[in-house]
């Protein structure tokens, strides 16, 4: 599983890209202008970006990717662009892509250029286990156990598990887990996400003494070892 930021201004091409990641069991967030699209690559841990090279306003792909290696981020970066010359893809490299892919393409080469730049980066983020406390998980085998013992998870509760583990010690609004782990961009007016969340308290902390999944009142949830002061469980 990795976590993809899609910054993209063409909205069937964005969906395209994630669409396909999803059915690989990835996570994907959707950036349609530079602005939201730097702010959440440099706010926020990613394994891969994919970053089209024009986008709309003033601040560009090559921009995004300038700060970014400015701020010392290694994530890796595919750089899609309709822009087919030698000098434009030179131009993409040396502001900080690690690959350059141009439009139009098939979803198949930019997964298989995706899973080689992941592969190949030093910040190499396809962990296979992830590990709190004394809870992990196995993102290969699709395993979850605590203190040693096998938790049972359903496809849905393994990923937001999953997702919540990724994302360890931060604030999870349900506008981020319903995007993440539902898919959903608007809000169901459900309350599916407390309904999940409740049934997998009953299986990760149910049977422990000490909880990991605390509740952050008025915001969403987190998962840690430690409460924070404003997290109740």
């Amino acid at each position: 599983m990795w976590r993809c930021l899609i910054i993209e201004d063409d909205t069937d091409n964005a969906r395209y890209i994630a669409a396909g990641l999803k059915e690989e069991g990835h996570f994907t967030t959707i950036c349609h202008d530079g602005a939201s699209g730097l702010q959440r690559a440099t706010g926020e841990q990613w394994d891969v970006i994919v970053l089209d090279r024009m986008l709309p306003n003033d601040i560009d792909g090559l921009s995004i990717l300038s700060t970014l290696r400015a701020l010392g981020k290694k994530t890796p970066v595919l750089v899609l662009s309709a822009l087919t010359g030698l000098d434009e893809r030179v131009r993409g490299l040396k502001a900080g892509g690690d690959d350059y892919l141009t439009k139009p393409f098939a979803f198949p080469e930019l997964a298989a250029r995706i899973e080689a730049l992941i592969r190949r980066s030093s910040t190499n983020y396809e962990v296979r286990q992830l590990q709190i406390a004394d809870l992990s998980l196995d993102l290969i085998a699709r395993s979850v156990n605590r203190a040693g013992k096998p938790i049972a998870l359903q496809p849905r509760e393994f990923k937001l598990l999953a997702y919540m583990m990724m994302n360890s010690n931060q604030v999870l609004t349900r506008t981020m887990l319903l995007a993440s782990v539902w898919d959903y961009h608007f809000d169901p007016q459900t309350n599916i996400i407390d309904v999940q969340i409740s049934r997998l308290r009953q299986k990760i902390d149910g049977p422990f003494s000490v909880p990991l999944i605390h509740t952050v009142r008025g915001t969403g949830y987190m998962i840690s070892a430690s409460a924070q002061n404003e997290a109740a469980p």
